[in-house]
């Protein structure tokens, strides 16, 4: 027997999905026909009296017809979502002669909700899905129980499929000034070196033997002309070239760690409890619908590779993405809103699988040349800061974006609390300064970061 029947066993008792007599059903027969036998053998009329309506209705039930097998379905739940509340409906036949339905239903808060006592005749329940936190969860599960006359039959209790969603991670406003990528492509929305066809003026040369017509400025050869002696001097409008740029958003899976540093080597869940000061069955619900820590190291990377993928998208880019800590996990580089779906449900995928990986994997053929890498990291240890640095070697323009939460606060139950939280800031402190040292761009996310972009691509060029 399996999780599944054993599950269905214990909240069914055994008795299965099928219409069976109650408890009830047998105390109306017996204290009925008790009462009137008794009544008549002892001479009480007060015992029949009492003993008749009981034994009537009973067998008023008997004769009733209580057919049909129930069905319950779901209608309107979508496999993925937004953060917030959302619709559907629940549709329920619940056969000939039900007269109430036992109906587990989501409540105010997270979780599949209690049990709702509804009318033999509802047909159509409209239910209100709430999920503040992205990830995968359960939305519904809606268990029931029909009961026919006095309750005297009823089918079930039947265990319901659990019904959830994927709750992509919110697109978030960007951080004021969002540059884009060196373009490097042939056609799309930002200025290349080479000309090309667009509408920014490059350069107004002389006329050379396959320039197309149009090109000629006619005011600047008239001009050019005037007072020539060998006739007309044309000169022609130069234009630049309009290219796409390739972003690489490299996300850091193998850490989550919040603000509290007593919590980095317990469980999300528990973390996440504790941070809350709720109970157990309370936060259990509360953190559902998510894996990683609230605030934590790795929902913030999430939630801001999915900000910097909206916006490089909405500029016409192509954005990929790489998990350092599995890089199968990875999405190739695309454009338009169907990247951006793709790549926020991949990071859910991400975020379900994260886990310790002794080395981050970022390999070359991941990166296109010239493409903008974006590592989004709390940068503890140094393996990801060699990664980092040997991308900006490639010839790439790199920002790291810490995503370590601040302030970090030091463990108040052990005596050297303050000391490791002195040791673990300047140790993070030194491998973000040998990050700029070798031409990476570094800020936290929240921060500008069209100044700290324009600033590293202006140093590399004075390098070079």
């Amino acid at each position: 027997m399996n999780r599944a029947e054993r599950l269905r066993v214990a909240f069914t008792g055994g008795r299965g999905a099928h219409w069976h007599p109650t408890d009830a059903l047998v105390r109306g027969l017996v204290l009925g026909v008790g009462m009137v036998v008794l009544g008549g053998v002892l001479h009480e009329v007060e015992l029949v009296l009492f003993g008749a309506p009981l034994l009537l209705s009973t067998l008023l039930a008997l004769v009733t017809p209580v057919v049909g097998t129930p069905e319950v379905r779901v209608r309107g739940l979508p496999r993925t979502g937004e953060v917030g509340a959302a619709k559907s409906v629940v549709e329920v036949d619940p056969g000939l002669g039900a007269e109430v339905l036992a109906i587990r239903l989501p409540g105010v808060g997270a979780g599949i909700g209690p049990v709702h006592l509804l009318s033999g005749q509802a047909r159509e329940i409209e239910v209100v899905l709430r999920r503040d936190a992205w990830g995968e969860g359960v939305d519904l599960r809606p268990d029931h129980l029909v009961a026919g006359p006095d309750a005297l039959f009823v089918h079930g209790p039947v265990t319901a499929a659990e019904r959830g969603r994927v709750i992509l991670p919110p697109v978030e406003a960007l951080p004021a000034g969002l540059l884009p990528a060196r373009a490097v492509g042939l056609v799309g929305a930002h200025r290349a070196r080479r000309p090309g066809d667009s509408v920014e003026l490059r350069d107004i040369r002389a006329f050379q033997p396959g320039d197309r017509l149009r090109r000629i400025d006619w005011r600047v050869s008239l001009r050019a002309s005037a007072g020539a002696a060998e006739g007309t001097n044309l000169h022609v409008r130069e234009h630049h070239a309009e290219a796409d740029a390739d972003v690489v958003l490299a996300l850091d899976t193998r850490l989550d760690v919040g603000a509290e540093l007593g919590d980095w080597s317990v469980p999300a869940k528990v973390a996440s409890g504790r941070a809350l000061g709720r109970s157990l069955g309370e936060w259990s619900l509360a953190s559902r619908g998510t894996t990683v820590r609230p605030a934590g190291s790795l929902d913030l990377a999430v939630r801001a590779a999915a900000s910097l993928a909206a916006g490089y998208l909405r500029q016409g880019d192509r954005v990929g993405l790489v998990d350092l800590g599995r890089p199968q996990l990875g999405a190739r580089a695309g454009a338009g809103r169907r990247q951006l779906l793709r790549l926020r449900n991949q990071l859910v995928v991400c975020a379900r699988s994260a886990g310790w990986a002794q080395r981050p994997v970022l390999r070359p053929e991941q990166v296109p040349h010239g493409a903008l890498v974006v590592v989004l990291s709390p940068f503890l240890d140094a393996e990801v800061v060699e990664l980092a640095v040997h991308a900006a070697r490639r010839g790439n323009l790199v920002l790291a974006v810490d995503v370590l939460p601040s302030p970090l606060r030091a463990d108040r139950e052990t005596p050297w609390g303050e000391s490791a939280l002195k040791v673990i800031r300047l140790e993070h402190d030194v491998r973000l300064e040998a990050m700029r040292q070798h031409g990476v761009a570094v800020v936290q996310w929240g921060a500008p970061i069209a100044g700290v972009l324009r600033a590293a691509r202006t140093a590399r060029r004075v390098t070079r």
